[in-house]
């Protein structure tokens, strides 16, 4: 996929919305062709009166907005320097790419379309890996350590950060919308890719689910196998980050996200749980929740015992040397 890095090219996805938020290349901006009702009314053509009927109804809806596509080119891309693609390379690129070249654009296509991306994207993620994980109790600090570590030039994969969801119950709180699973296995692709094969990939321990995504088996059977480096954070510090973190969004949305754990941490344990948010006392709420992480946390460890390569008990410089060594040796 070097081509759709070309220096100076803008990326330009011709598909419909629809499909550009089902997934697209992570650097391409959408320029349809067709708007989601024009690409369903060409389909029905299409299947009921054949190919030639569908591409002229095509022409006759979209060619009085010829005009506009290029002004819209233009802002997207003033160097006039783009690579474009649909869904396999065909007509809808195709005319783009047409059009834009009539009006001095320097256009190239991606062969084989998004189609063929998501077959690179595939082969990207299913690479075997020398992964590390960065494991630790709820509150470790685990996220702050993986982004520490690539300040020094570790390799990181934040699966976190793509899937924009920190992973527990609370983990959508102040983040953007999640993206679509198929959108999130091109965010990671095209992390790996820019990773050197030989280079060690350091990741945060993660669920297979991480809010309404799944981490891809063949990334998620590696880490359930790889090396783990161990955070071990005090309580006291674990708890001071929480309510950094989550303390400052207001009683009811904390209440109905402690609700939804009522099922696994126990009707009893929430009730105190919810009781001590409503009486304002953040600390308590928090220690209740960590007894229920700790618990978690140690019977999964139980359940699925990692190796543990090396422990360390802070974030800084220090830290960051011994894992980088580690992970070297």
């Amino acid at each position: 996929m070097e081509l759709a890095r070309k220096a100076g090219s803008i990326v330009l996805d011709t598909r419909s919305p629809k499909e550009y938020n089902q997934g697209h290349l992570p650097m391409a901006q959408n320029l349809p062709l067709l708007d989601d009702e024009q690409r369903h009314l060409i389909g029905i053509c299409y299947k009921e009166k054949g190919q030639e009927a569908a591409v002229e109804l095509g022409f006759e809806l979209v060619g009085p907005f010829f005009s506009q596509k290029i002004k819209t080119a233009k802002k997207i891309a003033p160097q006039r320097q783009v690579l474009i693609y649909c869904w396999r390379g065909g007509l809808r690129s195709n005319i783009m790419a047409w059009l834009l070249s009539t009006a001095g654009f320097d256009v190239v296509l991606l062969k084989g379309g998004y189609k063929s991306y998501r077959q690179w994207s595939h082969e990207i993620v299913g690479q075997k890996r020398k992964y590390f994980v960065i494991t630790g109790k709820t509150g470790s600090g685990k996220t702050e350590l993986l982004q520490t570590l690539a300040q020094s030039g570790a390799s990181i994969l934040d699966l976190e950060g793509l899937a924009s969801h920190k992973g527990s119950t609370f983990g959508s709180l102040g983040q953007p919308d999640q993206c679509t699973q198929e959108h999130f296995e091109n965010l990671i692709a095209e992390t790996l890719s820019n990773i050197p094969n030989e280079h060690s990939v350091l990741v945060e321990d993660e669920s297979r689910r991480i809010g309404k995504v799944l981490v891809p088996d063949p990334i998620f059977d590696q880490l359930c196998n790889a090396n783990c480096i161990m955070l071990e954070i005090e309580r006291t510090e674990r708890r001071k980050r929480i309510l950094e973190e989550y303390g400052h969004f207001n009683n009811s949305v904390l209440s109905e996200r402690t609700f939804a754990l009522q099922k696994r941490m126990g009707p009893e344990k929430c009730k105190q749980a919810l009781l001590a948010l409503n009486e304002g006392n953040k600390e308590l709420w928090c220690e209740i929740l960590l007894d229920y992480y700790d618990k978690t946390y140690a019977y999964s460890f139980e359940k699925n015992p990692r190796i543990i390569t090396l422990t360390v008990h802070t974030i800084g410089s220090d830290s960051v040397s011994k894992i980088i060594d580690n992970i070297k040796s």
